[in-house]
């Protein structure tokens, strides 16, 4: 049983990325405390970007994350064209979304296989699976090489793109190759269905604290790039409005920002883009929600993961109908001239962990005189804490032991998929 007094104390919570630590303090049977502390030293690529010209922005910018390097690339990209009103070939646009697809693609593979299913069968890794479900982890290969695929093709590599540019994109992918990749994400659609037989078996936790959800909206498709900046709390905002839609601030016991909006906090991420895009998901990705039970406004934070594996299946579906059209496509205007301009704009954008945030002025000469990120995860740091908080009182009102609150407070982190290094800006 719980003791009257403990503390639990997680110092670098494994299986994210970045550091973060929990804290659960309890005395004479009462919580009395609960903290996530990210403890990563911030990071300040607003001011490399200064004085740089706006065409090598995108190439530093990539450099914020290993995983989501896609996301900051397109997210300066788009700032900066939006800025000095530089046009987009819609050949370019399409290769663009499919990027973001394959990004996104192999950021929920990673997540789901490899960082919260030990969580769900009581393993420290993903390792012992690979003896006692070998299958579902070579599922989850084969769909994380797909998203992989994709990327590499579209913008030349794997990680921190180089066929992104202002205007367009430089080179367009081989008809052949795109064939070849079209026949590779044919061929995972069985390891979608394999991941929600899997996934089904899976004893979600019952825990709900209703919150604010927030994400990108436009009314007709399913949102990766710009659009409206909407939460389910019915708030509506302009992209360039998005100081208005975070209100960030401090805390001196957490090196990241906070956010907040309507309420004490707010989360950003699938589960968000789920809650205020349902009904332009793919048909199969809809089938794949029934299957869980999923429906907006779903407020547990654990069916994050099954968002993300609703997503998958949108994703997937959406590549190989997008591949259909660029094959059709003649792939020769993909990249616009521009001039420099001065101006000022934000580019918004969702990465796989939530929406994303680049906001870039520029002179006359096309140099950036002033950058600001706000990370998905910035956002989501407050919403993680709050949650902490409620899931270990709810945790001792049900006298789980101090082991299983300890579990339950990490998978809680854990289902936010945080990149933690990221939001330290």
């Amino acid at each position: 049983m719980t003791k009257v007094d403990c503390n639990i104390d997680v110092h670098h919570i494994t299986r994210v990325e970045g550091h973060g630590n929990i804290h659960i303090r309890i005395k004479e049977g009462q919580l009395v405390e609960a903290t996530w502390a990210v403890v990563e030293t911030p990071r300040f690529f607003e001011m490399m970007v200064r004085e740089m010209s706006a065409e090598r922005v995108p190439f530093l910018t990539s450099r914020i994350c290993g995983i989501c390097s896609i996301s900051h690339s397109l997210a300066s990209i788009r700032s900066l064209e939006r800025a000095m009103e530089i046009p987009v070939p819609r050949s370019a646009e399409k290769l663009r979304l499919l990027a973001m697809h394959g990004e996104t693609l192999q950021s929920h593979a990673l997540h789901i296989f490899f960082l919260a299913v030990p969580d769900f069968v009581n393993t420290p890794s993903v390792l012992p699976l690979i003896e006692s479900h070998p299958e579902i982890v070579q599922s989850g290969l084969r769909l994380k090489e797909a998203g992989n695929a994709i990327s590499a093709l579209v913008t030349g590599r794997f990680t921190h793109p180089v066929s992104l540019v202002l205007g367009g994109v430089s080179k367009a992918p081989e008809k052949k190759e795109l064939a070849a990749l079209k026949k590779q994400l044919e061929n995972v659609l069985t390891d979608l269905d394999a991941t929600s037989d899997f996934c089904s078996t899976l004893a979600i936790p019952d825990f709900v604290r209703e919150t604010e959800f927030v994400s990108l909206y436009n009314g007709s498709t399913y949102p990766f790039i710009g659009g409206d900046l909407l939460s389910t709390d019915g708030v509506r905002k302009d992209e360039n409005d998005y100081l208005a839609m975070t209100n960030e601030f401090q805390e001196t016991f957490t090196t990241t920002k906070f956010t907040r909006l309507s309420r004490e906090s707010f989360a950003a991420g699938a589960l968000a883009r789920f809650n205020n895009n349902r009904d332009f998901l793919h048909p199969e990705a809809k089938k794949a929600a029934v299957a869980f039970n999923l429906e907006p406004v779903n407020h547990n934070p654990f069916m994050n993961n099954i968002a993300q594996l609703v997503e998958c299946y949108h994703i997937v579906h959406d590549a190989i109908a997008m591949i259909d059209e660029l094959l059709d496509d003649p792939l020769q205007e993909l990249k616009s001239s521009w001039k420099p301009k001065a101006g000022k704009a934000t580019g918004a954008v969702e990465a796989p962990r939530g929406i994303l945030y680049h906001h870039m002025e520029t002179d006359e000469k096309g140099k950036v005189v002033k950058g600001d990120c706000i990370i998905p995860t910035t956002q989501n740091n407050l919403n993680i804490h709050m949650d902490l908080k409620a899931l270990a009182k709810q945790a001792l009102e049900q006298k789980k032991t101090d082991d299983e609150i300890r579990q339950l407070c990490e998978m809680v982190v854990r289902s936010y998929d945080p990149c933690i290094s990221c939001s330290v800006h």
